[in-house]
């Protein structure tokens, strides 16, 4: 009996280990991405400098809460760029005693404001680009973030989409956690207008694209970016033969 004891203690252990290494080895296989500032081209009255940290952090706190991916932290993510900085200077004899260093990302994450658009009720004095000082009702937002994958260690892009935003009077979609949700510092001023829900829903739908991208490596599921990226630069040209 007692034989019998150790022997099923001794299954019960190894199973235990072959768990936790098969647990090692899940969690070393997740994507590890840094997150890098967020830039602007357009001439959207919300965005400020601190804007550019703030989209930032929503986009890392929402990756977190997938539990899907390595996000570098700031801190990780600066070293990691001076780095590569300090890299790309030495010769590449000595470059090569270097390989391997690099442990705080294999991507990095680059999202561009590219296209804001706003419709507001103009009311009673018609002009619709005072409607924020006259806080009148605004009716509908349009946001577009060009979304770049680069490759930590070349340098080159290995994925590029345009991800589009929209909000229509409606609640934004439930992220993960809830987190992107909150918004902190300048955009507080737009947490429950139609350009905070679009500015949500754009957050979150870059984090399921990313999931897409890494995780699910879906081509159905990329098609839907690619026919984003088609509505996008239709939209573009007939802008510009309207203008003609």
């Amino acid at each position: 009996m007692r034989e019998s004891n150790i022997k099923r203690l001794v299954l019960i252990v190894l199973g235990y280990l072959v768990l936790c290494c098969a647990s090692s080895a899940f969690a070393a296989e997740k994507p590890r991405i840094g997150v890098l500032r967020f830039t602007n081209n357009t001439q959207a009255y919300w965005w400020s400098p601190g804007t550019a940290i703030e989209l930032q952090d929503m986009l890392i706190n929402e990756l977190i809460a997938t539990k899907n991916f390595h996000v570098s932290d700031r801190q990780e993510l600066y070293w990691l760029l001076e780095q590569k900085f300090t890299e790309s200077l030495l010769p590449e004899s000595k470059l090569k005693l270097k390989a391997g260093r690099i442990k705080g990302g294999r991507h990095f994450v680059m999202v561009n404001v590219s296209a804001f658009e706003e419709n507001t009720n103009s009311g009673s004095n018609g002009r619709k680009f005072l409607s924020r000082f006259f806080e009148e009702e605004q009716k509908k937002a349009y946001l577009v973030f060009d979304v770049k994958i680069v490759d930590a260690d070349t340098g080159s892009v290995v994925d590029h989409r345009s991800i589009e935003a929209n909000l229509f009077g409606n609640a934004p979609q439930n992220s993960h956690t809830g987190i992107v949700s909150r918004f902190s510092g300048t955009l507080t001023k737009q947490d429950k207008t139609p350009v905070g829900n679009a500015i949500r829903n754009g957050i979150i739908e870059i984090a399921q694209y990313l999931e897409c991208f890494f995780i699910a490596k879906d081509e159905e599921c990329l098609k839907k970016y690619a026919a984003m990226g088609t509505k996008r630069k239709e939209k573009n040209k007939a802008a510009i033969q309207f203008e003609e």
